[in-house]
């Protein structure tokens, strides 16, 4: 399954010239033609790395990672610039404002394609090195309290709904199959536009499943939702 980058620029032709160049390469692309627009595709389809130019109108590149990196959930997506001008000025702000590569205009096909391998390689990385710190403190943590002889939580019983069965897990969280299944694959990493792919539904119906996720958990986004999911094995 390929990743997804969006392309956010304000130029027509720099905007499918960088589209074209990354389908290409193999990425799953998608666009948007200035920052706040950007944030509502962000926020939507939760892409794995974002290319931006800098000028734009209404909400500058800067501004966009500006925002991003004061967001949790997004606060580790990669993001590179592409720039008409690098002076050091520029540079110095690319990376104060949380950058992770910049790109002089014009640039070529196999200078972006170095880039974006590069950051999207150490991006999933992370991902996994934060998954496996994760599963560890718990395992720690379920030590601890077995050692503390603290009782142990009852899964309890089944039940039918209309279409699935549910699942009683901790703290009485009860879970569809397909909510299950969702949830498994945002453990994964996966974007909600990519888990309608591969569950064969709607964006819109898998925002729902995961809006049903969060508020049966008490989590308020993607990165509380899948450790409170690991934390209280939620998924088998």
């Amino acid at each position: 399954m390929s990743l997804l980058i969006l392309v956010v620029s304000a130029d027509c032709e720099s905007r499918r010239f960088v589209c074209s160049t990354l389908e290409e390469s193999g990425y799953s692309v998608i666009a948007a033609e200035d920052g706040k627009i950007a944030l509502r595709t962000i926020e939507e389809h939760q892409p794995h790395l974002i290319v931006t130019d800098v000028s734009m109108p209404d909400m500058d590149g800067y501004e966009l990672v500006r925002w991003l990196r004061q967001h949790p959930v997004f606060r580790f997506l990669p993001v590179i610039f592409l720039m008409g001008k690098a002076d050091i000025e520029e540079r110095i702000r690319v990376y104060q404002l949380g950058g992770d590569a910049y790109l002089c205009k014009p640039f070529e096909f196999k200078e972006l394609y170095a880039v974006t391998r590069n950051l999207l390689e150490r991006s999933q990385q992370i991902w996994q090195i934060m998954q496996w710190e994760l599963r560890l403190q718990i395992q720690e943590e379920n030590i601890e309290r077995r050692t503390l002889k603290e009782p142990s939580i009852n899964h309890g019983y089944f039940s039918k709904d209309k279409q699935n069965d549910f699942i009683v897990t901790s703290h009485k969280v009860l879970l569809t199959q397909r909510e299950k299944e969702v949830m498994k694959l945002l453990l994964d990493g996966l974007s909600n536009s990519k888990i309608a792919s591969c569950l064969f539904l709607s964006l819109r119906t898998i925002e729902k499943y995961v809006s049903n996720l969060l508020g049966k958990t008490g989590t308020n986004n993607r990165v509380e939702l899948v450790r409170f999911a690991m934390k209280h094995n939620l998924i088998d």
